[in-house]
């Protein structure tokens, strides 16, 4: 009978590792902010993250505000128009929000920010097709994961 007992207690706690609890994430939709200088601008970089009722990071936002022309808007709003992709940035890996798409699809894939490093500088060569500065991005995410922490 104790053996039933210990086989069962393994299993059970096998399945909540497996499930993801073991981040420690509650159920919600939280929101970082952070002040992202880049450029000479003091943009806000915003974070909102989807946690399911098992814990797990099903959705990540990242934007950031940015003034083109005079014009308020974001960086993901501007898509190919922000001018990153060959344009006068000169990058080779893509449009400012396809970066962003990398970094967001990177933070659910790994449910976190564990395997994110960042250089000095801001920037990470830990995400596959994310060459832009992320820093700003970084604590953002920080800030909304703090929130859906047990």
């Amino acid at each position: 009978m104790k053996k039933n007992k210990k086989i069962i207690l393994i299993g059970v706690i096998g399945l909540a590792l497996l499930s993801g609890c073991s981040k420690g994430y509650k159920e919600g939709i939280y929101t970082g902010t952070a002040i992202d200088s880049y450029g000479g601008q003091n943009n806000t970089a915003t974070a909102i993250v989807t946690v399911d009722k098992n814990g797990k990071i099903t959705d990540v936002d990242l934007d950031t505000t940015y003034t083109k022309d005079g014009v308020e808007t974001t960086k993901k709003k501007l898509g190919d128009s922000y001018g990153m992709y060959g344009g006068e940035y000169g990058s080779q890996v893509g449009e400012w929000y396809q970066q962003v798409e990398a970094l967001e699809k990177n933070v659910v894939d790994n449910q976190g920010l564990d395997k994110i490093k960042m250089n000095d500088e801001g920037y990470t060569d830990a995400v596959s097709g994310c060459t832009i500065k992320i820093d700003a991005l970084y604590e953002a995410l920080e800030n909304a994961l703090k929130q859906a922490k047990k």
